[in-house]
């Protein structure tokens, strides 16, 4: 598994073009490049790339290992979500396919940048994060948590309805030192900062 990132984390008005790097990071996993490098570049739409993070891993589906990547890319308006999966032939395409979805968010539609940073052995002082979870909200996707709810009575056995917590979880990304390499991990905290640093104010 392999995850190229770079980003420009100072939020200014000057864009540097990384589309160039972008592509390379693409070309560098070696999972169909010109595939995924073309839904990107399309919904990039021609504006400069600012900064992105690539991820390659496998999936199993069944008794097969199949392979996806994922790739975020941040112009200075949007942030452009792809995915890509290969497929086995099935009744409508007999050879094996590959598919990828696109996404663009206007970075004022992101409500929420949440980084989960996991340090092993704490009380031995700072160390690089074992692993790190990030997961972005825009509104698309709900997550809806309930639990039956109470008072503070503990004698009552009155039916107080439901609580519960409405999360946003459009997109969640995990990366591990032990599966990804230090630098995948680095790479994707290091886009949440950019990201963050690019909805600040949104």
């Amino acid at each position: 598994m392999r995850s190229r990132t770079t980003d420009d984390t100072v939020d200014s008005g000057n864009h540097p073009d990384r589309t160039q790097e972008l592509r390379s990071a693409i070309d560098r996993t070696g999972y169909y490049p010109e595939v995924v490098a073309d839904g990107v570049v399309g919904s990039v739409g021609g504006e400069p790339v600012v900064s992105f993070y690539v991820h390659h891993e496998p999936t199993i589906e069944r008794d097969e290992v199949r392979r996806h990547i994922t790739v975020v890319a941040l112009t200075p308006t949007r942030m452009i979500l792809a995915h890509t999966d290969e497929h086995g032939g099935d009744d409508l395409l007999p050879e094996p396919y590959t598919s990828t979805s696109t996404e663009a968010i206007s970075l004022s539609a992101i409500r929420s940048v949440v980084v989960t940073r996991m340090v092993a052995n704490p009380t031995s002082g700072p160390s690089r994060p074992a692993e790190a979870v990030l997961t972005i909200g825009w509104g698309g996707v709900g997550r809806l948590d309930l639990e039956p709810a109470g008072c503070s009575d503990p004698e009552c056995d009155a039916v107080h309805g439901y609580t519960g917590v409405l999360a946003s979880d459009d997109f969640s990304l995990r990366v591990s030192a032990a599966a990804d390499g230090v630098d995948a991990v680095e790479g994707m905290l290091a886009f949440a900062d950019s990201l963050s640093a690019r909805t600040r104010g949104q």
